[in-house]
Parts: structure tokens; C-alpha cells; sequence
């Protein structure tokens, strides 16, 4: 069985085809569309006609591509920058309309259960009681676990994107120390109660996951994406200050010259490391383990559990007037 996924993010479509074989989603293709969502929103975070345009394009060229793949159709799912839209039920009729795809709106516990999912099945056992971080464009989810699932899931509105957006200045410039301060006691506070949690559950391995973090890693000295999924790649929490500091006396052009920050993610890698460095000091987390698998094999794994047309609670399409079915 041929399986695939369409995520809609705050900064590109991604689509991943795999094929279900002996309980795993073996990679078959993956394709990107950059679409840059979060520059296009407004500023009650409203996605105008523009970053509609844009996404209806690019899911109706990712399903078209599937189903040139042999794929079945797409599950295709938006996170927080379509979850947190004003007109979502707009966004969402428009897909809908011009492709015949209805984009499931999926909430952050979810996104977070489901990225724990894939660390574990990933990571094995051997791991132990596992902390997950996953750094998005609009939101931050963390999870603990002991099993196959977390115990304990949530999603901060910490993400990258929304972060430099609603906190540093525009136009890439470095941020003033104010500036960095009040950034560092926004995170701070939005993390306190997290942090303990997970400091009391004191996980064996902290793991993370998305491009955010990768891209981090290989700043920090972690081997490139060509080496492959198997290379271990580890990001120390003193190695991230240094990041820190030196992505803030940065302008973004200059940060997209370093190692590992894309072009694309350049203006918002400063607020990432941010996050994940206090996330990390608060949490008590010394070095993370860089996870090649997150919410997109999350939920290839659970098609593959359940029956093609499964659907785990929040995922499924979403009707108006509420952010997911059940909600």
C-alpha cells in the first residue's frame, strides 16, 4: 500500500510518500513548495487573498503529484498557521473548492502526540522516558512519555515565525538588547509551568524534532542532511547559547551565510534558538537528540496501525465554526 501526506506549514507544503511495508512508512518521495504564509498574514493573523491563492496552488500540485506517484489521497492537515487564522473556515472552503482536498486542522496537542509518536518509533526503546520538543513556525509542542504515546502533550504559542513576528523587529535587522530581553521573559514565562512538569517527569532522552531544530544542530556542528537519516546528530544546550549569541548581533542576510540556516528560515532562526535554549535551561535538558522523524510520520504510522481511511480524534476534516471535530 502506497501511503501519503500533504502538511501545510507556516512556511512551505510538504508532501511525503512512503509505502507501508512490515509496520513502517519506507520513504518513497518527498516534494516542498515554498509558500511563505507567514509573511502574507495580516496583523490579527488573518490570511489574505494572496497566501490563499498561493496554498490552494500548492495543495492542488502536491495531491496531483501523489496520485502521480500511486499514491491513495494525500492526508492532508494545516497547523498553526491555519489553525489560528480568524477565517479558517475560509481558507479551509477555498482549498476545498479549488482542489476537492477538505485540509483536516490539526490542534498542537495533537500535532504533539503524534510527533512523539514518530520519536519513539524511531528512537526504540532503549531511549527510556522521552521528552520531545518540536520548534514550528507558529507554535512549540513538547510531550513526555514512558510508552508509545506521551503521557503529558501541549502546544505553546512559541513558535519561530509568530515569535519573530510579534517581537523582534522587522526587516531582519539584529534585535536591541531590550528587544532580546523581553523575548527571553516572554518565553520564560510562557514555559514555566511546562518546564517543571517535565523536570519532575526527568526524562532519560530529550529529543527534537522539525526543521527548526535541525537546522540548529548543523549551526552547531552536527553533520549535514546529505550524510543521511542514520548519522547521529546531537545539539548541546552550551552550543546553543553560543548560537544564540551569535544569531542576534546578525542581520538576516549575514545569518543565512552560516551553516545549516536556509534563507527561507534565516529571519526567524534567532527566535528558535531562543526558544530552544530556554527551553532546554528551564527543562534541565543538557543535549537533545536530533529526531529525522516527526508529525508527517507520525501519521503515516497511524494509517498504517488503522485502516486507510483512519483518523485519530482532531484530525479529522474540519467542520465551520470549530477548530476540529469534537472540539
Amino acid at each position: 500500500m502506497r501511503i501519503s501526506v500533504v502538511d501545510v506549514g507556516s512556511n512551505t507544503v510538504r508532501l511525503a510518500i512512503a509505502d507501508a511495508r512490515d509496520g513502517a512508512p519506507l520513504p518513497v518521495h518527498t516534494a516542498k513548495r515554498r509558500l511563505r504564509l507567514a509573511e502574507l498574514v495580516d496583523r490579527d493573523r488573518r490570511l489574505g487573498p494572496p497566501a490563499v491563492e498561493r496554498l490552494v496552488e500548492a495543495v492542488r500540485a502536491a495531491v496531483a503529484e501523489a496520485e502521480r506517484w500511486g499514491s491513495d489521497e494525500p492526508f492532508a492537515f494545516a497547523t498553526a498557521i491555519v489553525r489560528d487564522a480568524p477565517n479558517r473556515d475560509e481558507v479551509l472552503d477555498a482549498v476545498e473548492a479549488g482542489t476537492g482536498v477538505r485540509l483536516r486542522v490539526l490542534p498542537g496537542e495533537v500535532e504533539a502526540e503524534l510527533t512523539f509518536l514518530a520519536a519513539r518509533r524511531w528512537m526504540g526503546w532503549r531511549a527510556g522516558p522521552l521528552g520531545v520538543l518540536d520548534i514550528g513556525g507558529g507554535s512549540l509542542e513538547v510531550a513526555f512519555g514512558r510508552g508509545r504515546l506521551p503521557e503529558f502533550a501541549i502546544s505553546l504559542p512559541l513558535g519561530a515565525g509568530r515569535l519573530t513576528r510579534e517581537h523582534l523587529p522587522g526587516d531582519g535587522v539584529p534585535p536591541s538588547e531590550k528587544e532580546l530581553k523581553a523575548l527571553r521573559r516572554h518565553v520564560r514565562h510562557q514555559l514555566r509551568d511546562v518546564a517543571a512538569r517535565i523536570r519532575w517527569e526527568g526524562p532519560l532522552t530529550a529529543a527534537a524534532t522539525s526543521r527548526t531544530f535541525t537546522q540548529l544542530a548543523r549551526l552547531c556542528g552536527a553533520a549535514p542532511g546529505r550524510h543521511g537519516p542514520f548519522v547521529p546528530r546531537r545539539l548541546s544546550r552550551k552550543a546553543l547559547g553560543v548560537a544564540v549569541a551569535e544569531l542576534a548581533v546578525l542581520p538576516a542576510e549575514r545569518r543565512a551565510e552560516l551553516p545549516g540556516i536556509s534563507a527561507p528560515r534565516a529571519a526567524q532562526s534567532l527566535a528558535g534558538a531562543l526558544v530552544g535554549h530556554t527551553a532546554m535551561k528551564l527543562m534541565g535538558m543538557r543535549e537533545l537528540t536530533v529526531c529525522p522523524w516527526a508529525i508527517r510520520e507520525g501519521i503515516l504510522l497511524r494509517r498504517i496501525e488503522g485502516d486507510p481511511g483512519w483518523a485519530p480524534p482532531g484530525l479529522r476534516p474540519a467542520p465551520r465554526c470549530s477548530i476540529a471535530a469534537g472540539a
